[in-house]
């Protein structure tokens, strides 16, 4: 109770103040992997008709968008200085979404840039990731989702930009493999029956994958728990095909007979890994199995290489992990909303500089030249130079008069 008390509290306060909403505003995507919880979190409506793709998305925006409202309330700090007495909309841990098998994946943002404010955390995302209470070692329900960011390059405000992966504590492990592909095939449910209590359908939605340490083939099992068909209906292809850096195996059946399956947690940087730790705790009060956030800081490129990126527009989480724990199913990640913890931050950006490495030379008219012939996506807002609303060689000519000393912008 007072950690929900303090989070609230402080999240009454940052919105008091805040000109950008701290939570997420829109989802531009959203595709599951076949799972368990596929057409039911959140529930697709069968009837009377199929529903429509922007019909289920305003509900899966719903879900980790979703707020509530306090009406002229009255909310007290710990140390008894604030008093909210206007309309205030906040929103501490919206409702929940699943990712089902490996690749799933939603794509989200805010209603403005997440700055990357150095040496701090940047982003919290939720998940259900819980401590289990008789677990020999580090672990619970642990189903890490790997976060990807974006920045809108091109300024068009949709998600067809460059991504970069958040590289986490397995991003390096041996273990890990990048690059990993998977592709489901859709089933006829038809074919699957009713199951009675303690039955699977062990051979319910094939996949084909290109692992290198572990089968290349197997099954998402249907369980009795859960009897609406796992393949997303909305999705209108025969087969589902998934690509990114899929983590090692984190379950381990601790009691021998397939009836306790603990999934450990990995050290950081994934989501519904550990359990979230809401920054209203206090510093007393966190504790080292928690999630604290994620760096903007840990971007990397597809080759590994860190990336310096000021700001991110867009956010992408994915199921990483291709397991199935009995009873329980396969690993799937839940995301349950976000947060931007400085939404009010601003970038910090020097004129001229297009390549985003802190300085003004030769090498930003390269980038510049490049952008504007297509070689290189544009970054309207770096490469914008004389800021006139257009990207074109006008630009590369103030850029150039700024280096030689001619023109102050």
């Amino acid at each position: 109770m007072k950690r929900t008390f303090l989070f609230l509290s402080l999240m009454i306060a940052l919105l008091a103040n805040a000109q950008n909403m701290p939570f997420i505003t829109k989802v531009y995507d959203f595709l599951p992997a076949p799972g368990q919880f596929v057409n039911d979190t959140p529930k697709y409506n069968y009837s009377p008709d199929s529903e429509p793709l922007d019909s289920l998305m305003a509900r899966v925006e719903k879900a980790i968008c979703g707020t509530m409202t306090i009406h002229n309330d009255t909310v007290e700090m710990p140390d008894g200085s604030i008093v909210i007495d206007t309309d205030t909309v906040i929103d501490v841990k919206p409702g929940l979404i699943s990712l089902g098998a490996f690749g799933g994946y939603v794509v989200f943002g805010f209603d403005h840039p997440v700055v990357n404010v150095e040496g701090e955390y940047d982003l919290q995302i939720f998940g259900n990731s819980f401590q289990a209470a008789s677990s020999s070692s580090s672990g619970g329900s642990s189903e890490p989702g790997i976060v990807m960011v974006s920045r809108d390059m091109n300024g068009n405000g949709i998600p067809d930009d460059p991504w970069y992966e958040l590289a986490g504590s397995e991003h390096n492990n041996p273990k890990t493999q990048k690059n990993f592909t998977i592709t489901y095939y859709k089933p006829d449910d038809s074919q699957f029956g009713t199951l009675k209590p303690n039955q699977y359908h062990n051979e319910y939605i094939r996949w084909t994958c290109n692992s290198v340490d572990s089968l290349q083939e197997g099954y998402v099992r249907k369980n009795y728990f859960h009897s609406q068909s796992y393949w997303p209906q909305w999705y209108e292809g025969e087969t589902l095909t998934f690509t990114g850096t899929k983590l090692r195996c984190n379950a381990v059946d601790e009691s021998g007979q397939g009836t306790y399956y603990v999934q450990h947690f990995v050290d950081w940087g994934y989501v519904d890994n550990r359990p979230d730790w809401h920054y209203g705790y206090g510093a007393g009060d966190f504790a080292d199995n928690m999630n604290q956030g994620f760096k903007i800081d840990w971007a990397v490129d597809n080759d590994g290489n860190p990336v310096n990126l000021k700001a991110i527009d867009f956010v992408k989480v994915y199921s990483g992990v291709l397991q199935d724990c009995g009873w329980l199913g396969e690993t799937s990640t839940e995301v349950a909303g976000a947060i931007d913890l400085h939404p009010d931050a601003v970038a910090p950006h020097i004129k001229g500089d297009v390549n985003a490495d802190g300085k003004v030379n030769v090498s930003d008219v390269t980038t510049l030249i490049n952008m504007i012939l297509g070689v290189l996506p544009i970054d309207k807002p770096l490469a914008d130079v004389n800021s006139d609303g257009n990207v074109n060689v006008s630009d590369v000519t103030a850029l150039i008069n700024m280096i030689l000393g001619i023109l102050v912008l």
